[in-house]
């Protein structure tokens, strides 16, 4: 893809999904409520609550950096994932140039949160990055991410060349046996994989997986159509330096033109975060959860299943510890 495409003006205020229609589309089974939280998910298979700790966690109802917070503490808090001097790396969607409004890109908010947090957490630097479409400068300074970043505290770094990247094995790729890597990947202690939940014309959906495309240079993207995108995607997120946490912005999802969006009128605000480990299981939840408004069927996003096949975690959610939270 490249440069700029003509900018449409934003039109009226995006649909709201109240709380009734969230927990309708997550398929909650009646109204349980236990120190806030809504414990019976039939979309996740899972008819009662679970002890131990949290495989994946959805919470509604919220701004974007509450939502977090609380998405955070119920998963043991964010030094589960930071450790005092480490480099650490977030890697969210900024590859458009969008305003927020639009959902091409995650939401700045939730980004520069995030950076508190790790930052917080007594982390060393916090670096953020994205292998963009449109011109990186536009795309990290009007989606909103470089100034909520640069804010927190954290570092915007370039990507727009391949000397930013190194190439490196993918020897449990099936299609894909290397990639182009970018540095700051390979240099980190641990990273941050932040999506935002949208559609995709190409992968059909972008989530948790797919952003995994955007560690790589643009020119080794460009050969992930030629051999096949699907599996490329899987083959991609095979690399041994997994994200630490998968976290899902559902603050608003871009249920029409994607990826990149052409008006705020291709947006619905949901107000919903997800968060886990587990980057199959994020992403099957996700497409579940964006299905109200897509009509992507999780059996049309063939890089979850090729990621189930590789290893990579599960779409079989009533395995999992599952927490719904609201705000």
């Amino acid at each position: 893809m490249s440069g700029c495409l003509t900018r449409i003006p934003l039109l009226a205020n995006p649909m709201e999904m109240n709380r009734k229609e969230f927990l309708q589309t997550l398929g909650v089974a009646g109204t349980a409520f236990a120190a806030g939280t809504f414990d019976t998910l039939d979309t996740f298979a899972q008819t009662e609550a679970k002890d131990g700790p949290v495989d994946l966690v959805a919470v509604m109802d919220g701004e974007p950096a509450p939502m977090l917070r609380k998405a955070i503490s119920e998963l043991g808090g964010i030094e589960r994932f930071v450790k005092k001097g480490q480099k650490i790396v977030v890697k969210p969607n900024i590859a458009w140039d969008q305003p927020p409004e639009v959902a091409a890109n995650t939401n700045p908010e939730l980004v520069g949160e995030l950076v508190k947090m790790i930052l917080a957490a007594g982390a060393a630097e916090v670096v953020v990055y994205d292998s963009t479409c449109d011109k990186a400068d536009k795309s990290y300074k009007n989606s909103g991410v470089e100034k909520a970043v640069k804010d927190a505290g954290g570092k915007m770094a370039p990507a727009d060349d391949d000397r930013y990247f190194t190439e490196v094995p993918l020897p449990k790729g099936v299609k894909l046996k290397s990639a182009m890597i970018h540095k700051s990947i390979i240099d980190c202690d641990a990273w941050f994989n932040v999506p935002v939940l949208k559609v995709h014309g190409g992968a059909r959906m972008t989530i948790a997986m797919k952003n995994c495309m955007g560690l790589v240079s643009k020119s080794c993207q460009q050969s992930f159509h030629k051999i096949d995108l699907q599996q490329c995607i899987a083959d991609v997120c095979t690399y041994e330096k997994k994200p630490v946490l998968n976290i899902v912005d559902a603050y608003r999802i871009l249920k029409a033109n994607g990826p990149r969006g052409k008006s705020v009128a291709d947006a619905v605000l949901v107000k919903a975060l997800l968060a886990s480990t587990d980057i199959v299981a994020i992403d099957t939840a996700s497409t579940k959860l964006a299905q109200k408004f897509t009509n992507v069927p999780l059996e049309d996003v063939g890089h979850i299943h090729a990621g189930q096949q590789l290893g990579l975690g599960t779409t079989d959610i009533e395995k999992l510890n599952v927490r719904r939270v609201k705000v």
